[in-house]
């Protein structure tokens, strides 16, 4: 069975480190074609980077074949090669994989035929399936008697527990004592959960308790402790279920601070788990992640992306918190173009700006100690003497 709390990726955001042994039951192959370092492949993307249950073997993406994946995605090495084909991803392993992942997360999270193809293959070579998507393969006849004949198992990350054990809105959050700062967006598939997750590694290291809450199926496949797949969730319950997991993440760990992995985007025509997640988590302090290289919105080609103003005008509107920084995507933008862009957020906003996979981690953190001064270590020790 695998297992969880490993992380596999080193202190440095532009430092990846390659996947470290893990017990046996652990090793995966990430199915991600023709979708490697896009939008649509969030999910391959964050497990390259991140991963505490899985130990990741390789990728499939004919498009980026014999490519190194931390080359693809950050431009650093991080030891995990793209491969053609999951004979190929066998192959190198010198082995056959305990665990298949679906990589790939397209909006309307369906699997293609020639996806329903390669997933069946893992089954009949004896691979265990992820599946992050909204289609559940353990509904679908042909996945279950395939998966029986072969004696393998299919996880649907996304399929959420019965209503009876569904939670609404109950108020425990006002309870909570520790700050939660939600990381929210303009757009979906933007790099929040990236952020998320650096800034709770970064705080912890600065000898801060930081915990995650995660809100999407990436962070519960990456081995998130505290989660739920919101976009799953019939609507009524998606508040109390933030609500609920940020809850267990304060009286299991006792933290100084959470961290709650946002979703979509608040001005997002087509997804509304942004007002569930301000909703459930009541957070002090919003960080909203921004891409200045887009100039419409990932899926929707139609709509134009909102500014970074808009977006923390309509965010502090809806909801009792205040915008304490602002992280940027740097997709599409040239080194320069990059600083221009977090110098112009600046001067507009007034707040502080930086992009977490390209500049110091430090930034990031000092971006909430300056909203959230009790949190410092140093400061504490200085109130206390």
């Amino acid at each position: 069975m695998p297992v969880s709390s490993i992380p596999s990726f080193s202190a440095s955001a532009n430092d990846w480190a390659a996947p470290i042994e893990l017990p046996v039951g652990t090793s995966a192959i990430v199915y991600c074609e023709g979708q490697f370092g896009e939008q649509d492949g969030k999910t391959a993307n964050g497990l390259v980077r991140h991963s505490e249950k899985y130990s990741i073997l390789s990728v499939i993406d004919t498009t980026h074949a014999d490519a190194d994946a931390g080359m693809v995605l950050d431009g650093a090495s991080n030891g995990i090669p793209i491969l053609n084909g999951l004979a190929s991803a066998i192959a190198h392993a010198g082995f056959v994989p305990d665990y298949l992942i679906c990589g790939v997360a397209p909006a309307d999270g369906l699997l293609s035929a020639d996806q329903r193809t390669v997933l069946l293959d893992g089954i009949a070579r004896g691979m265990h399936i992820i599946n992050g998507l909204h289609e559940f393969l353990t509904d679908d006849a042909e996945f279950v008697a395939a998966s029986l004949l072969a004696g393998v198992t299919i996880t649907d990350v996304r399929r959420p527990k019965d209503k009876k054990d569904l939670h609404l809105f109950s108020g425990r959050i006002f309870d909570v004592t520790c700050p939660r700062i939600t990381i929210l967006g303009t757009d979906g598939a933007i790099g929040k959960r990236t952020t998320s997750t650096l800034l709770v590694r970064a705080l912890n290291e600065r000898g801060i308790h930081a915990v995650m809450v995660g809100t999407g199926q990436t962070t519960i496949i990456q081995g998130g402790k505290y989660g739920v797949a919101l976009d799953a969730l019939v609507p009524q319950f998606c508040s109390g279920e933030v609500e609920n997991q940020v809850v267990a993440a304060f009286e299991g760990e006792d933290p100084d601070v959470i961290i709650v992995e946002g979703q979509g985007a608040l001005s997002h025509p087509a997804y509304i788990t942004s007002a569930h997640i301000l909703r459930g988590s009541q957070p002090a302090g919003v960080i909203v992640q921004h891409a200045p290289g887009r100039k419409v919105l990932g899926d929707f080609p139609m709509v134009a992306m909102p500014t970074v103003a808009s977006e923390i005008a309509l965010i502090e509107a809806f909801a009792d918190t205040r915008v304490i920084g602002v992280t940027v995507n740097h997709e599409h933008l040239s080194t320069e173009q990059l600083a221009a862009a977090i110098d112009e957020i600046e001067l507009e906003t007034g707040l502080p700006a930086t992009d977490p996979l390209t500049r110091p981690l430090d930034e990031l953190v000092e971006m909430v100690l300056q909203a959230f001064p009790t949190l410092n270590p140093r400061q504490t020790t200085r109130s206390a003497a």
